[in-house]
């Protein structure tokens, strides 16, 4: 039985690495924005933009997820999320990005509310939270790739394609297509929820203080993942006069060390209390947010990315596994209603925006550190919870 839920999470996995797809939207802001001279506000548009569908889709999703299963409702949301990534290869306006990335939005939220419940069929107990943490290892890879990627077609790439930094969107489609066919074909027994899914039940399990916390925790820690994207370049660009090829490196280092983090995080959660890696993770990140106000070197500037995206790495599989944990008999709801909080990515980024706007981009590294803050007394609370 061992051996067979390991194979079946071979396609799981899979599916979690096109869940990071999600997070190419940080560099491609950046490319779009020096494409159409784009201001920051305008930019910081595009990823509020895929967060905002996290709002309106992910209670239906929890409903519709109910009537036919996580599985095919995976299935659904690799199919939207490869229709996203087809549409910025036949064009490169704004209003065509715009759809594109509502697409990726949309299918990413689908994802995110099937795909962890899908786990949770076939790991039970204290296995979830690391598998749902190595699942966020496999989905960093993604994310870090991207940049990388973009960059790559940037400075040269594939010219024969014609393409440039998009052709990131071929790669990925490719992979989309492949996550179809392998989970397609992997039987996968799903256990009912006790309860029925409904916006009403839903929203009202906000009422439960310790979900309610847990759901402003996911708001933070997608605030802090998506501002560290879309502003890091900006910084290094600002301060150390890198080019956006170059800058786009510091996705790279982000995505590099949260990797690493979800990684180590997989393996110190089999000794460790998951609630005890929370506190040392928010810690981390608030530090690392309070250089990054001050310093100016380019090396600096990295270390603090780095040190960002370790200790992000595993907010979120902690936040959800213990909500997921605290209200087994109403998984799907849960699931739907912290997803929802990754909706903090369209607030955030427009309020990073608006300050970066006026102060200069330390007013995003500002926004962003208020959001470690409320981290690390989630991260206490928790823990004193216990």
């Amino acid at each position: 039985m061992a051996t067979q839920n390991k194979m079946r999470l071979l396609p799981v996995m899979l599916c979690f690495f096109a869940m990071g797809f999600v997070d190419l939207v940080g560099i491609a802001a950046n490319y779009v924005q020096r494409d159409l001279s784009l201001s920051d506000a305008q930019a910081n548009l595009f990823p509020s933009l895929v967060f905002f569908w996290f709002l309106l889709f992910s209670v239906p999703t929890g409903i519709l997820m109910s009537r036919i299963g996580r599985k095919r409702t995976v299935l659904l949301s690799l199919v939207v999320t490869l229709a996203a990534l087809v549409l910025p290869l036949t064009g490169s306006s704004y209003a065509l990005m715009l759809v594109a990335f509502s697409l990726l939005g949309i299918g990413n939220t689908l994802m995110q509310t099937s795909l962890n419940p899908l786990v949770s069929d076939i790991v039970t107990g204290r296995q979830l939270t690391p598998t749902l943490t190595f699942g966020q290892f496999v989905k960093a890879i993604a994310s870090f790739v991207a940049p990388l990627l973009a960059a790559w077609g940037a400075t040269g790439g594939l010219p024969m394609l014609g393409l440039d930094w998009r052709i990131l969107f071929l790669v990925y489609g490719f992979v989309a297509v492949l996550a179809v066919l392998v989970l397609s074909a992997t039987p996968i027994d799903e256990r009912p929820s006790a309860t029925s899914v409904g916006v009403g039940s839903t929203l009202a399990l906000l009422r439960n203080p310790f979900i309610l916390l847990a759901f402003c925790g996911i708001m933070c820690h997608v605030g802090i993942d998506v501002g560290t994207n879309t502003t890091a370049p900006r910084l290094l660009m600002h301060y150390a006069g890198l080019s956006l090829a170059a800058a786009s490196f510091a996705t790279s280092v982000y995505f590099v060390c949260r990797t690493a983090g979800c990684l180590l995080g997989s393996v110190v959660m089999q000794r460790f209390a998951p609630r005890r890696v929370l506190v040392v993770s928010s810690v981390l990140m608030l530090a690392a947010l309070g250089c990054m106000m001050v310093v100016r070197n380019e090396m600096a500037l990295y270390v603090c990315i780095g040190l960002i995206g370790l200790g992000n790495s595993n907010v979120f599989p902690i936040i959800f596994a213990a909500a997921l944990q605290h209200e087994e008999r109403q998984a799907n709801a849960v699931s739907a209603l912290m997803i929802m909080g990754l909706f903090g990515g369209t607030v955030f980024p427009l309020i990073m925006g608006l300050a970066s706007d006026a102060i200069g981009q330390q007013g995003a590294v500002i926004v962003m550190a208020v959001a470690a803050c409320y981290l690390v007394l989630l991260a206490v609370k928790l823990k004193s919870n216990r």
